[in-house]
């Protein structure tokens, strides 16, 4: 049995064309009761599968030009769960990743300027214990960002 079936792919691709839309407007779109969308959407958010109805920030608009891929390498990678915990703690930080290679950990953070990205990753970042080092690569701009294709 396939974990979502057509019903479900349908009210996906209406929120992920809207996400504020009336529960009555997908149903209405999609010729189908408010109770299904309804009963639909919160089973999928039950499962994990919607993790939540939130606003996309365009991050440049609200000041933050400069962003980081940043490459973690611990001292000892059962310190992991610590790390991750201070790092949680750093609201430039957006997204936090295991990862396998050269690294243990790849972080995706944002700054104003490349004065706040210094500050961030050498009296931020570099201060955690248990990290041993960081390398990080400029983001330019962001050619795609998408979920899955349905």
């Amino acid at each position: 049995m396939d974990i979502l079936d057509e019903f479900d792919i349908n009210i996906i691709k209406e929120l992920e064309k809207d996400g504020r839309m009336a529960f009555s407007a997908i149903a209405n779109n999609l010729k189908i009761s408010n109770t299904m969308v309804h009963q639909r959407i919160n089973r999928l958010m039950e499962q994990g599968i919607i993790s939540g109805i939130k606003p996309v920030l365009n991050e440049k608009k609200i000041g933050y030009d400069w962003g980081t891929f940043t490459g973690i390498t611990l001292k000892k990678d059962q310190d992991s769960a610590k790390v991750i915990e201070a790092l949680k703690l750093i609201p430039e930080i957006t997204e936090c990743y295991y990862i396998t290679g050269s690294f243990t950990l790849y972080i995706k953070m944002i700054a104003k300027d490349h004065e706040h990205m210094r500050r961030l990753l050498y009296e931020k970042i570099d201060s955690i214990a248990g990290i041993s080092k960081t390398e990080s690569l400029i983001e330019l701009g962001c050619a795609f960002k998408r979920n899955i294709s349905l």
